[in-house]
């Protein structure tokens, strides 16, 4: 599987497919010498000629030319390729976009090469666990790192996010994807709730019946990533604590907040367990004492007034069902 026989007037040659070091080579693929320097400046002149059409490009197993792996895969040497090539690119096109689908925790790497965004798979396996601590620690790296990730939950190599999260862990999953910093990175079909995969290569799909339940809460969702505390805001982090002393199930949120410099503020809370949890959320806010606030939430119905100088010595008290999720406007009462 790794190799093909290509007839041509000469004689036929023996070519590679495409491959990384764990798997048998791609059939659709062949691979090419990135140890050869007349290789480099080929690619590099496509990337120029692409970037003359569009406006970005997505460069698939963008690692596998990164020497190290490269030569784990082939036993051949090879010299960096990206970071000249982005460059080269730029110098042509300012602004032009480069994203990296990349895999075995590498996405750092890939953005000190040049890529404006990398695949945040790290984090899509630890939504996929169900365990919210790793997923809350996944959001205490720097800004500088999250801000050039693209996050998603489903894509053209993963199975479908409705066949693979339940009811209820898939929206709550959701949230936390596409309210975290970063590019957020939706699949067709995903709205709609598809359940089959399928293949790049195709160019036709199976009638599929539309998850209405699905459908509704994607477009409240979008509605909500278009406020303009999400959209231009700045994002943190926030503390769960217990809400009284032995409950152990504030380690089951995932909070964050927004705030842009109109000082519009959305919370996000996430209780990602199968059981009900309760707890405080810190809330960053300095000017909250003295005055009550409304919570709306723009998943659901549900209103809140809360003194301001509670939220602000305690915090926002939650008690709510398993993988529930709200999206709260803060509006000054």
């Amino acid at each position: 599987m790794n190799y093909t026989w290509v007839k041509r007037p000469g004689g036929e040659l023996l070519l590679a497919h495409g491959r990384d070091p764990y798997f048998a080579g791609w059939p659709d693929t062949l691979q090419l010498n990135y140890g050869n320097p007349a290789t480099q400046d080929a690619m590099t002149a496509e990337l120029v000629k692409i970037a003359g059409q569009c406006d970005g490009v997505r460069c698939d197993m963008a690692m596998l030319v990164l020497p190290e792996v490269f030569e784990r895969t082939w036993g051949a040497p090879a010299k960096l390729f990206w970071p000249e090539a982005t460059r080269r690119v730029r110098e042509k096109v300012p602004g032009f976009c480069f994203m990296a689908e990349v895999y075995w925790d590498m996405e750092w790497t890939m953005q000190q090469q040049g890529f404006d965004y990398a695949y945040d798979k790290r984090l899509y396996d630890r939504l996929r666990e169900g365990h919210a601590r790793p997923v809350r620690d996944h959001f205490r790296a720097g800004l500088d790192y999250q801000n050039k990730l693209a996050r998603f939950l489903e894509n053209h190599d993963e199975p479908r996010a409705a066949a693979t999260f339940p009811p209820g862990v898939h929206e709550a999953a959701a949230v936390i994807t596409f309210f975290s910093p970063g590019l957020r990175f939706f699949h067709d079909g995903q709205f709609e709730g598809r359940l089959k995969r399928i293949s790049p290569h195709l160019v036709r799909a199976p009638d599929e019946p539309v998850n209405s339940s699905l459908s509704q809460f994607y477009e409240r969702l979008l509605a909500a990533l278009r406020t303009p505390a999400v959209r231009q805001g700045r994002w943190q982090l926030l503390e769960s604590v217990p809400a009284w002393d032995g409950n152990t199930t504030s380690d089951a949120f995932i909070a964050f907040a927004w705030e842009n410099d109109e000082g519009e503020r959305v919370v996000v809370c996430v209780n990602y367990a199968s059981h009900p949890s309760q707890c405080y959320v810190r809330l960053p806010f300095p000017d909250l004492g003295g005055r009550p606030w409304r919570l709306r939430d723009r998943l659901g119905d549900a209103q809140y007034e809360r003194d301001g100088n509670d939220l602000q010595s305690r915090g926002f008290y939650l008690d709510v069902p398993p993988w529930q999720c709200q999206i709260f406007e803060m509006i000054a009462a």
